[in-house]
This record gives C-alpha cells, structure tokens and sequence, in this order.
C-alpha cells in the first residue's frame, strides 16, 4: 500500500494503470498517496499501444459545461527523485510517453474528516501543478487494451473509486474500454478459457512489477 504521509516531493497525476496503489507501491517504493485530481479539456483514451493516454480537446470541441467526458480524473502521488526515475522507465519516456507539468483541480485527502474513508468532491478543490506522462503522437482511440492491462485497470479502477472518483466517471468513460474483470472471467471460462486468464493475471502483476513492451499481435 503506497504512504498517505505528506512529504516535500513531486506530485504525480496517474489516471490509467497507476491508479492501482499496489503498483505504485512496486514501481516507486517511497512515494506517498495525496488525494484525487481532475484535469479538465482532457479526454481518456486508448491508444495504439493498447494503454491509457490522455488528450487534449480541441478548442472548438470544448463544451461548457462538466462533461464527464471532457475531464480526466487521477490519483496524485508524491514522488521522490528516485522514484521518478524509476517510474520514467516504466512509462517508456521519451519513447511512449512524454512529461509535461499540468494544472489540475486537486482534492487533498487529509481533507477527509472524520470517519471518511472517501474524499468529498463535492467540496471545492485547489489548483495544483502535477506531473502528467503523455502520448503526444498516438492520439485516436479506436483500440482495444492489452489483456493484463484490462486487470491493472480493474485493480486501479476499484482503489479510484475507494479515494472517491465519481463513479459516473468510470461508469461513462472507463467502462467505454475497460471491462468489468467479472464479465471477462465469465467469456474466458465460458470459452474455456481459465488456464489462459491464469496467465493473464501472472503477466498482469509481473507488469505492474516491472514493465515490459509486450510483442506485437499478444
């Protein structure tokens, strides 16, 4: 489980995989869990590489009011120099993914009183710069994810909305491409497939781990 101790280190925006706080835990060690974010005229894809990315909408495309799918919601973390590095490595920069520093809407989760377990959103956020990994170049939408990957996000997806990311959120855009694991499960046995979603699950925390590109075409 990743620190909810506040230290002096970078914040960091995950919104795909890294939502998952054990692979945070894996991949930087001593970063600390802060709070949820939204950042908004940003839509969530994915792309050709069967990952999460974040894109930008166009000025003309930009509705006026809060759209679910015009704002992307995260996980903020801190992290440590070291553990930027590391995580540089996992996200493939500059290759996959390029770092750019955005301002988002940002919920502290020492906000939470009580006997919260969940941050209210409701309440009005702060502005806060984070560090953002991009895919400037793969920028379309119409793929599908990689298999382990639809379990990462699962596992990510249940801690979001453990912090307090809206559910409509992951109902309207998550769930455009991510399944619910249950609903996977059921096809892969159903296909007789259980050895395979065994497999799967390996390759899903072995990633989480350490990343690897898979193969083209697996």
């Amino acid at each position: 489980m990743v620190s909810s101790t506040k230290t002096s280190s970078r914040p960091y925006f995950g919104y795909g995989s890294n939502l998952w706080q054990h692979q945070m835990s894996l991949r930087c060690p001593r970063s600390t869990y802060l709070g949820i974010a939204r950042l908004k005229d940003y839509r969530w894809i994915i792309n050709a590489r069967g990952y999460a990315n974040v894109v930008e909408i166009p000025k003309e495309e930009k509705s006026t009011g809060a759209h679910e799918k015009d704002v992307v919601w995260g996980l903020v973390y801190g992290l440590t120099g070291d553990d930027e590095k590391r995580l540089d490595g996992n996200e493939g920069v500059p290759d996959s993914y390029t770092k750019e520093v955005m301002s988002v809407e940002f919920w502290d989760e020492r906000g939470k009183k009580g006997d919260e377990k969940a941050i209210d959103v409701l309440k009005k956020p702060e502005p806060r710069d984070v560090l953002v990994y991009i895919d400037r170049k793969r920028t379309s939408g119409d793929y599908k994810p990689k298999s382990e990957y639809v379990h990462r996000m699962n596992m990510g997806i249940a801690d979001a909305l453990k912090e307090g990311v809206p559910e409509a959120y992951v109902h309207k855009v998550l769930r455009k491409w991510i399944p619910e694991e249950e609903d996977e499960d059921k096809q892969e046995a159903d296909l007789g497939g259980e050895a395979r979603t065994v497999r799967v699950k390996q390759l899903a925390e072995q990633q989480a781990r350490q990343f690897v590109e898979e193969d083209e075409g697996t």
